[in-house]
């Protein structure tokens, strides 16, 4: 019998969403991780205040954007509600205020990896996630695919 198929969870804020919602290229580290939630490699998350964050930013920004990024979000994340206001308080001081709904989201989800560029907004010492770069985590999954390949071999 085959191993079952087990997804990496991650978490992807607002900036991640934006950036690969918008990127130049198909081969940005945001846009990419988007792609692998898109043909579930990945189980990607992100919260209502996250899709908000976003929404209004293009708005603003880059309004012929938005269509992409509606699809983007249909094909490649699951968005879920946002904390309520009592779950926030057993978790303050492991990000800025702004940004603690979006890091109770992703435990509450179980996301061991939560994607940001916004690393210094965030401080999990003692929680089981990872806060990284894009970038950092597709080097990460590279790395493991390759140690995979070479004891496979």
């Amino acid at each position: 019998m085959p191993a079952p198929h087990v997804k990496l969870k991650v978490f992807v804020d607002a900036d991640v969403i934006f950036a690969g919602s918008t990127a130049p290229s198909e081969h940005g580290a945001s846009h990419v991780v988007l792609r692998m939630g898109e043909i579930t490699l990945l189980d990607c998350i992100t919260s209502a205040q996250a899709i908000t964050e976003v929404e209004r930013n293009l708005q603003e920004k880059l309004p012929a954007k938005l269509p992409e990024f509606h699809l983007i979000v249909n094909r490649s994340l699951r968005v879920v509600a946002d904390p309520e206001f009592g779950e926030l308080s057993a978790y303050r001081g492991h990000a800025e205020p702004e940004d603690l709904p979006l890091l109770v989201a992703a435990l509450r989800e179980t996301r061991p990896y939560f994607l940001t560029f916004n690393l210094r907004h965030y401080h999990p010492r003692g929680l089981p996630i990872r806060v990284m770069r894009p970038g950092d985590f597709l080097a990460a999954v590279r790395e493991r695919l390759t140690a995979l390949a070479a004891n496979k071999e």
